[in-house]
């Protein structure tokens, strides 16, 4: 698709030096029958100029494609307009350029969106000040958990205040999908307020770009899809359901995080040998999950009552297993999970996910979003 709109634009740009050329008399362009007086043709070789300047854009993956796209635009629709007999069908190639520009522009917008959020997280955190993780920090916990810190590695360890991670994922983004969508996703974690925000970019019907954000702060969640970057297919926030779905999710993910589970908001309870109950409790919003594991104190799956959708009158068991089990920066994690929900006409199985990269206590926020990129 990218392929085929960087030809698209650089055909068109061609047509613009064209007349640049005729102007001149430097070749004779039959297509447009009027005289081109050389100052006119100044402006088709502008034209030309960012044409070409927007084919590169894109073919770099520059975040500002659509500034000169739109100048391109703007300034060809205008040479059309005054020679409308002979060139009104470029118009059709300008209405394509520009609903990209749109799109490009929209894509700019989503992102910088993300990144002020993910600055405002980042300076609302506190790094733990605790030196490292002992025995003794573990030890009211239920036992098959301290054996799952054990062998997760986090003793005499700092504790993690902050995650970055990039995660490869598959999905089925509604039940009767047959085939698995690919995407890629980036989030950030801060522990010390418990917060999270996770931005993907994946594909519907294997054509169309579907961007997404979801976030949880001060005990209150949003998920966002759209679109292009641009028309909104999901905006749900400011609801309880919402808030603790989220929450849950946190709560999930501390597998990734391990010294997490010493947090003050969440308090633990047995239920056997391998499982125990987590209950999470922060800005007035609470869930809990159970969390099972191998002998040995891999992580082995959790398990929630979660609202799948705001429009859910009751919550749905959600899993999320793991399949892959590694060490990564000194820290035993999964790295391989699957989620699937169990709904009332079967189990939809809609998440494939695999760690990418995955860094602890970084000193800053990278300015740039990897994801949206891609």
């Amino acid at each position: 698709m990218r392929t085929a709109l960087i030809i698209l634009i650089g055909i068109h740009g061609i047509i613009h030096l064209l007349g640049f050329l005729k102007a001149f008399d430097l070749y004779e362009f039959n297509s447009i029958s009027r005289p081109i007086s050389t100052t006119s043709g100044i402006i088709w070789l502008l034209a030309f100029i960012l044409f070409v300047t927007t084919a590169i854009s894109i073919l770099l993956k520059s975040d500002y494609s659509w500034v000169s796209g739109l100048l391109a635009v703007i300034i060809s629709q205008a040479l059309i307009f005054n020679n409308w007999s002979d060139a009104r069908f470029g118009t059709l190639l300008n209405i394509i350029i520009l609903f990209v520009a749109i799109v490009s522009y929209s894509t700019y917008s989503f992102k910088n969106k993300v990144s002020r959020e993910r600055t405002v997280m980042f300076e609302n955190s506190t790094a733990i000040s605790q030196k490292t993780v002992t025995e003794k920090n573990i030890s009211d916990l239920p036992p098959i958990v301290q054996k799952w810190l054990r062998n997760s590695g986090i003793i005499d360890k700092i504790p993690i205040s902050n995650v970055h991670l990039v995660q490869d994922l598959q999905l089925k983004m509604t039940p009767d999908q047959k085939d698995w969508s690919p995407g890629i996703a980036e989030q950030y974690f801060t522990i010390k307020p418990p917060a999270f925000n996770w931005n993907i970019k994946t594909q519907m019907n294997s054509i169309l770009d579907v961007v997404g954000r979801d976030k949880f702060e001060n005990g209150n969640g949003e998920m966002t899809i759209r679109l292009f970057s641009l028309v909104s297919v999901a905006d749900a926030k400011q609801n309880e359901k919402v808030n603790q779905a989220t929450l849950q999710r946190y709560l999930a993910e501390i597998v990734w995080f391990p010294s997490a589970s010493l947090s003050p908001y969440i308090i633990w309870e047995p239920i056997d040998k391998n499982s125990a109950k987590a209950t999470m409790s922060i800005g007035g919003t609470i869930g809990s999950g159970i969390f099972y594991f191998e002998d040995n104190g891999n992580f082995l799956k959790f398990t929630a009552m979660r609202f799948k959708d705001v429009k859910d009158k009751d919550p749905k068991l959600w899993t999320v297993s793991a399949i892959k089990t590694e060490e990564r920066n000194g820290i035993k994690i999964p790295v391989e999970l699957i989620a699937d929900w169990d709904l009332d006409n079967g189990k939809w199985n809609w998440l494939k996910l695999k760690i990418k990269a995955i860094d602890y206590n970084v000193e800053k926020m990278p300015v740039t979003n990897n994801v949206l990129r891609q």
